[in-house]
């Protein structure tokens, strides 16, 4: 008889937040299969839980998947978890998911905390429909790329980052978003929990006056239609349009669509620019 694979989430940050549910499973499985034994191993001795452990850190993930449904097939129960939250989102996981279901081995959830979850309910910012884009590119150009790609999104935007990469990504959300309406969330559940609301240009200001360290989760107010500024990176695009040999009104047509603007107002933006 096969074993059943448990997706356990774990705490984000205080290790109060673990459900009895949870907690039951981890004592009741033959193994755990965990990101990082070492940080794993944390919450496992605050439990008083004691069982074997296997790691399938990013890296190892293929192959370890393999040994773990290997596992499974002989009959033993295993709980994946992941360093905080939620296994496969924005974690190593998804492999190991996908070939259990191929398998035909039985998968039971066992939900508990998610960061983006627990930072939007305190953003202020529309809960009703979201998008969760996770950790945005770390290259300066693919990240802009990205982030204009999504620009007409008209649902409320959320993204992780890491600290050595937040202002950069803050200002390159300013000058593609304009001042959209803005939460960042830094250390949700943890110790130095804080909460920065405004502008994204304000939080920037705000960023820059404090002990920039932790995990990060950029919440943005969706595309509105009415923010439709025309900002010194929607003319770059339009230069580099024209640049490529596209005439000044195909150019203002294509950047237009894309960001939504008016192209009236654009062709004259870009006559005033060029002119000054």
């Amino acid at each position: 008889m096969k074993g059943t694979l448990y997706i356990v989430s774990t705490p984000v940050g205080n290790l109060e937040d673990i459900t009895l549910r949870a907690i039951r499973i981890l004592g009741e499985v033959d193994i755990i299969a965990a990101e990082d034994t070492r940080h794993s191993v944390k919450l496992l001795n605050h439990l008083g839980i004691r069982k074997p452990m296997i790691s399938y850190w990013r890296e190892k993930e293929q192959v370890r998947s393999d040994e773990i449904i290997k596992r499974l097939h002989a009959g033993q129960s295993i709980a994946l978890i992941s360093d905080a939250g939620t296994p496969g989102i924005s974690d190593p996981g998804a492999v190991l998911i996908k070939k259990a279901i191929e398998e035909n081995i039985q998968i039971v959830s066992i939900p508990g905390p998610s960061a983006f979850v627990a930072a939007l309910s305190v953003s202020g910012l529309p809960t009703d429909q979201f998008t969760f884009l996770g950790f945005l590119p770390s290259r300066t150009a693919q990240r802009q790329k990205f982030l204009r790609e999504v620009y007409l999104e008209q649902r409320t935007l959320i993204f992780y980052e890491a600290p050595h990469r937040i202002v950069d990504t803050l200002l390159d959300m300013s000058h593609i978003f304009g001042e959209r309406r803005s939460a960042l969330v830094k250390e949700i559940t943890k110790y130095h929990e804080d909460v920065v609301r405004g502008s994204i240009t304000e939080i920037i200001e705000e960023v820059q006056k404090t002990t920039i360290a932790g995990e990060y989760v950029i919440i943005v107010e969706g595309w509105s239609g009415m923010n439709k500024s025309i900002t010194e990176d929607v003319l770059s695009e339009l230069h580099t349009c024209m640049r490529k040999g596209l005439g000044r009104k195909e150019a203002v047509k294509r950047i237009a669509e894309t960001f939504g603007l008016s192209k009236k107002e654009l062709y004259k933006k870009s006559l005033d620019e060029s002119a000054g």
